[in-house]
């Protein structure tokens, strides 16, 4: 019997150039939003400018340093643990009107759907993060100790933030429809807050230190801490994600992959159905 499924080579080319449409769809969606492109744009900069100047006023620094300093990696942290909640929202939003349907419906690569929502997610993710950057660096904070490590902890954070958006395609596709997904979205900021990237965990009763040393957040602002070169290094009993923080975030973004991305895909093929 001869086989008739084209080649892994050919069928990965079609996944691709479908996904690069369906990402261009997502950034056209966007061209004609421009207040939810400005919003994601503000948002960056009013989260250095209001926690760097009203927690900086009463927040001491372990070791010393400036807060602002001790802050921008937990707010860069922050800002890459939301896009799962982005991805979730639009996926739903698709979902339940019946967009995905009707690209199910099409001669389109199986995988290219939710490889567009979560392309188009990276790069409004990297327009966010220069965002922050720049606001960053205005308001006083800079990384120390060079480009090689300075780049390796942005490229950290985007490992992350793919990773995570696959978790959004995953719960997307798996709630009812766009309500549900949108009341979800407010669960995403106890995550964050539960983590060293605003205070110090020093302070924190033993079981909340144990959930914030643990918290994956709390791991990519030590990571981002240590390559940047900014203040905040743990001390006391450490637990082992703070310790090895780079290798812990690496970890957690392999897993993530490994396990939403067939969860995705099926639970894409399943929804039709």
């Amino acid at each position: 019997m001869t086989d008739l499924a084209p080649p892994l080579g050919h069928r990965l080319r079609w996944t691709f150039t479908d996904g690069l449409t369906l990402v261009g769809r997502e950034l056209g969606r966007l061209r004609h939003a421009p207040g939810e492109i400005v919003a994601a744009l503000i948002f960056p900069a009013v989260m250095v400018v209001l926690f760097g100047y009203v927690f900086g006023s009463a927040i001491q620094v372990p070791d010393g340093g400036d807060y602002r300093e001790y802050l921008m990696p937990g707010l860069f942290a922050m800002v890459t643990f939301s896009a799962w909640l982005g991805v979730m929202t639009r996926t739903a939003a698709d979902a339940s009107r019946g967009v995905m349907d009707r690209f199910r419906s099409m001669p389109m690569a199986r995988l290219a759907v939710p490889f567009g929502q979560t392309g188009a997610d990276l790069l409004t993710g990297l327009l966010m993060l220069a965002m922050m950057v720049g606001t960053g660096l205005l308001v006083g904070w800079q990384p120390h100790r060079g480009l090689i490590p300075t780049v390796q902890a942005f490229l950290l954070m985007i490992v992350l933030r793919y990773a995570l958006s696959w978790v959004g395609v995953y719960v997307g596709l798996a709630v009812k429809n766009e309500q549900v997904a949108d009341a979800m979205v407010p669960l995403g900021l106890p995550f964050t807050m539960l983590s060293n990237a605003f205070v110090p965990t020093d302070g924190m009763p033993g079981w909340l230190r144990f959930l914030s040393d643990w918290n994956p957040v709390s791991a990519l602002t030590a990571a981002s801490r240590e390559l940047f070169g900014n203040p905040g290094a743990p001390s006391g009993n450490v637990a082992w994600p703070l310790v090895h923080p780079v290798t812990t975030i690496l970890l957690w973004s392999a897993a993530l992959l490994v396990i939403f991305v067939p969860l995705s895909l099926r639970a894409y093929m399943r929804r039709g159905r």
